[in-house]
């Protein structure tokens, strides 16, 4: 199992990630294993249900159909969710716990298998009381 094996190495490894039709591609640089997977409970990852993992911003990179990401923003605008405009789906997220990372959409991976993603052990994140919405 490819997706696994890397984890206890902690070397890097390089990954693609699409969204369903494939216009969109991004390079993701993952230096760590997937430990810290979670599920965001706020209005916007609430409807979506994604699994998410936290990557360096600098460890992203869109390779193919930028013109097509498209940006959606609420609330306090700091969270940025990119989107493909031709099939909808949500590949990352740059996050506003910390603008310094991207929250990517697991399932977009290329490589993964629908069986990774129903085993893994995945948290819930309370963007729901986000300390930013406090006040």
């Amino acid at each position: 199992m490819l997706w696994i094996t890397f984890t206890t190495d902690r070397l890097s490894k390089m990954r693609k990630l699409t969204c369903h039709c494939g216009q969109i591609e991004i390079e993701i640089d993952i230096k760590d294993n997937f430990e810290d997977l979670y599920r965001c409970n706020c209005s916007m990852c609430i409807r979506k249900g994604a699994i998410t993992a936290i990557v360096n911003k600098e460890d992203l990179k869109v390779v193919k159909g930028m013109d097509k990401l498209k940006c959606y923003q609420f609330k306090t605008k700091v969270a940025k969710h990119y989107f493909c405009s031709n099939c909808g789906i949500q590949t990352h997220s740059l996050r506003r716990r910390d603008p310094n990372t991207y929250g990517i959409n697991v399932a977009c991976i290329n490589d993964i298998s629908t069986k990774e993603l129903f085993d893994f052990k995945v948290r819930v994140n309370d963007g729901r009381n986000h300390i930013m919405d406090r006040q």
